[in-house]
């Protein structure tokens, strides 16, 4: 759920993120930096070089270069997250979790 937009005008974007328990997503955001709080829930972010970094609650996890990533959800629940997206996003942007290269925008 994005909670501020850059129709808000405040240069940032919150959202409040469900990690589905289980899952796994390859991500990646080609125009903005993006810092992430865990709030509950556990799981990784994964680079694509290999090394993984646990999270849990009270985690926060920065991917300042545009990074490619995995992120992963622990099967024992969701995880949640607040994200913090600069520039902000418009609102719009969509993840196709689908496509085989993963998801970017």
């Amino acid at each position: 759920h994005r909670l501020l937009t850059s129709h808000d005008g405040m240069g940032f974007t919150i959202c409040h993120t469900v990690v589905r328990a289980g899952s796994e997503s390859r991500l990646q955001y080609r125009r903005h930096l993006e810092a992430c709080y865990c709030i509950s829930g556990t799981g990784e972010v994964e680079d694509m070089t290999g090394t993984v970094h646990r999270v849990e609650p009270g985690t926060v996890y920065v991917l300042d270069a545009h990074d490619d990533h995995f992120l992963r959800a622990d099967s024992a629940g969701d995880m949640v997250l607040v994200s913090v997206f600069n520039p902000p996003l418009k609102g719009t942007e969509k993840h196709n979790l689908n496509g085989e290269g993963g998801s970017a925008y």
